[in-house]
């Protein structure tokens, strides 16, 4: 790289980020000075940045401690690790004082965390983003050292999404019959168009979600990976999100596929669905009462955002609301690869969702109150739970309702998705 290019990168980037207007979100509350922020393309990463720039600005630090550079930029594109050493090189002839590093998607250089190691001996403070769940691989945590701590970040919450609204919610607004209806109308649009940071503002999603969709399908997921196949991957995405409340193994997905697109192999259908995981676009869930081949091979998986998984389907209310409450489990209790905080049960009676450490199980329904059958179906199973599981809560997360139901081991909270998701 020409060093006279790249303070000319270090130097518009600066501007860039003076002018962008962020939404406040929730940033680290410690100290701790070098964090990997993950997550999926566009879900906010370069805005927490972008924030905390902006925070140090205000407080008085300088351009001549802070150095970013985001390498998506396509002048970039000839970037090697070799030249990192030049962007410290470029800063140090340009300001005389040692910068807080900035690095955005920076997991499109090659042996990045070398150097991220390095930076950290070397005391900088630092914080990265990246849009590959190959970040968190333990190979390259070993790398690191334990040098940093990961974020992950996922497109707004419900709170976040009422505040970029300026919608109010606090407990004085719920009770005003107009103000809580607003929450209500809010509920409907973040279920089904989701909360990527910069659709938010639109009044046509769709278009947006769809650009969103076709980055990460085909850029992070299918030219990243050489995919020769790229229709069965479509293909595959679909039925996943056909069967987001499901169980799925990677045997009947491939004989499903096999059908309509040629022999597919079980390997093919399991490193496809590896590389949607590593792009953030899926997030796999594992049955907690199942042998570990079943734990593996036979999972549910989610979206990482409702506004693209609607994108696949037609009168999906019920599994967009099932999919919204894993989001807001998985944003809460964290989510990996390895995920062993949020589970579901399944084995002779079907729990969605249950949280050992809180000893939690819920369930989800549209609407339990339409059919008797659907009420039987999804209360039984909580009822018979804590025969088998620790429950200190359990609860059914409907679109609308709310109840208390009581039996022997306590009561069953039902409870709207509004309410839940601001509990």
């Amino acid at each position: 790289m020409n060093k006279t290019v790249l303070k000319q990168i270090l130097t518009s980037n600066q501007k860039d980020v003076e002018n962008y207007q962020v939404v406040p979100r929730e940033l680290p509350s410690d100290e701790f000075e070098r964090r990997v922020f993950v997550g999926v393309r566009r879900a906010g990463k370069s805005f927490m940045l972008y924030q905390k720039m902006q925070q140090m600005l205000a407080n008085g630090c300088g351009w001549d401690g802070i150095l970013y550079l985001n390498f998506e930029d396509d002048r970039l594109v000839d970037f090697t690790a070799n030249d990192f050493e030049l962007i410290l090189e470029c800063h140090a002839e340009m300001y005389d004082q040692r910068p807080m590093l900035f690095l955005d998607e920076v997991q499109n250089i090659d042996g990045w965390e070398k150097f991220a190691r390095r930076m950290a001996d070397a005391k900088y403070r630092v914080w990265i983003t990246g849009s590959n769940a190959r970040m968190l691989s333990s190979e390259i945590m070993t790398t690191l050292g334990g040098r940093y701590l990961t974020t992950e970040v996922y497109p707004y919450s419900f709170r976040e999404f009422l505040n970029v609204k300026a919608v109010a919610y606090d407990e004085r607004a719920l009770l005003a019959t107009e103000s809580r209806a607003r929450v209500l109308r809010q509920c409907g649009e973040y279920l089904h168009w989701g909360g990527l940071p910069e659709s938010v503002g639109l009044s046509v999603k769709r278009d947006y979600l769809t650009s969103t969709l076709q980055k990460i399908y085909l850029g992070d997921i299918v030219s990243r990976n050489k995919v020769s196949n790229a229709n069965l991957l479509r293909l595959l995405l679909k039925k996943l999100a056909e069967s987001v409340r499901q169980p799925v193994s990677y045997n009947r997905l491939a004989n499903v596929l096999s059908s309509v697109s040629g022999k597919i192999t079980m390997p093919t259908v399991s490193k496809y669905i590896e590389y949607a995981e590593d792009a953030w676009l899926l997030l796999r869930l594992r049955n907690i009462s199942a042998a570990f081949a079943d734990k593996e091979s036979l999972c549910k998986y989610y979206f990482v955002d409702n506004g693209v998984l609607n994108l696949f389907l037609l009168d999906g209310d019920t599994a967009l609301l099932e999919n919204l409450t894993a989001l807001t489990l998985f944003r809460k209790y964290g989510h990996d690869k390895d995920n062993e905080r949020v589970f579901f049960y399944n084995d002779k009676v079907e729990v969605d969702f249950y949280i050992p450490e809180d000893k939690l199980a819920i369930q989800t329904s549209y609407s339990i109150g339409q059919t008797e059958s659907t009420f039987d179906r999804e209360v039984d199973a909580l009822k018979k739970l804590p025969k088998v599981l620790p429950c200190n809560r359990r609860v059914v997360v409907t679109y609308d309702e709310a109840d208390s139901i009581n039996d022997e081991f306590g009561t069953i909270e039902v409870l709207p998705l509004w309410k839940w998701m601001l509990c």
